[in-house]
């Protein structure tokens, strides 16, 4: 902590891994969606969406499934508990740093 002010999550804090956060943390609980939809909604390479989802799920924050329908390749991307619950305290951290 800095001068009494709350430390904020540096994984959450860079900006493009806060946009995937807010936007994941949109859906309700348990709730996911396809790769190409949160790079549609974020408009965001692939490349650079790949690369901030794996630092959020290297921190736990996110988890990627991978599956078939039919036979084409599907992959989902939804915010954990664990995700949920950083995102809550970051907001409540930044709200506190801004009042």
């Amino acid at each position: 902590m800095t001068a009494g002010l709350p430390e904020l999550d540096p994984v959450i804090h860079a900006q493009a891994r806060l946009r995937v956060t807010v936007a994941l943390a949109a859906l309700p609980s348990g709730d996911r969606i396809t790769f190409p939809r949160l790079q549609e909604l974020l408009d965001m390479t692939a490349g650079n969406l790949s690369t901030h989802l794996r630092k959020l799920e290297d921190a736990g924050y996110v988890e990627i499934t991978k599956t078939h329908q039919r036979r084409t390749p599907v992959t989902y991307v939804e915010l954990t508990t664990k995700g949920r619950r950083a995102f809550e305290d970051y907001s409540a951290a930044l709200k506190e740093m801004l009042t």
